[in-house]
């Protein structure tokens, strides 16, 4: 696979103005809309800045758009979400609309994780763009299962997580697992975890892995 070079990374606050101008932009192909089979939304969180004193964990945590067409999602990819564009300690997040990335939130509460690390900004990008297409593609048989997924760019390593309903179901979670591991062509072992554990304690082990 050939390293990509990724461009000069632009402010975060220049997100929403962009996602905007890529909505219009969506607008006006000349072919009619392709429709996906639920609606997804994207999130951003700028991790770089300094917290205000006080501030709670994910005020920072921004929704930017939310799409349910294949012409819409192109041109908001194409312009502004791929994660080599941006710096350390940023995130982006792709989840159903209406479910929020935090543990918090009801459709996450009792669920977890796989995830799988990179070093290298090009890898980061195709398994992102291999994730999104996947998810809005409705190619994993648990799709209901999945609440979304996180791109957490890092200096030395990023992390892509993959964020399900039901920790528990563990027949369900290992054959996400294996799916996603094939989808973003992944050879070494990669791991789950639960959101209850992580809670707790930072590095708490994984419940499983393929």
């Amino acid at each position: 696979m050939a390293t990509e070079v990724a461009a000069p990374a632009p402010p975060l606050s220049d997100v929403e103005d962009n996602t905007t101008a890529a909505a219009a932009a969506a607008e006006t192909k000349s072919s009619g809309p392709q429709k996906l089979e639920r609606k997804w939304t994207f999130w951003f969180d700028n991790q770089s800045k300094p917290k205000q004193s006080g501030a709670a964990w994910g005020s920072s945590l921004k929704k930017a758009y939310t799409f349910d067409t294949v012409q819409e999602f192109w041109c908001l990819y194409d312009q502004i979400f791929k994660p080599s564009k941006f710096p350390a300690n940023a995130e982006f997040h792709l989840f159903r609309a209406g479910v929020e990335p935090k543990w918090e939130d009801p459709e996450c509460a009792n669920g977890g994780k796989w995830t799988v690390t990179s070093s290298r900004k090009a890898n980061l990008d195709t398994m992102w763009l291999e994730t999104l297409m996947a998810l809005i593609g409705e190619q994993f048989d648990e799709g209901d299962e999945i609440c979304g997924v996180v791109a957490s760019v890092r200096q030395r390593q990023d992390k892509l997580a993959l964020w399900t309903r039901n920790a528990a179901n563990e027949a369900a979670q290992m054959s996400i697992g294996r799916k996603w591991k094939e989808i973003i062509d992944v050879t070494e072992k990669i791991t789950y975890s639960f959101h209850d554990d992580s809670k707790r304690e930072r590095s708490a082990k994984p419940r499983y892995n393929v």
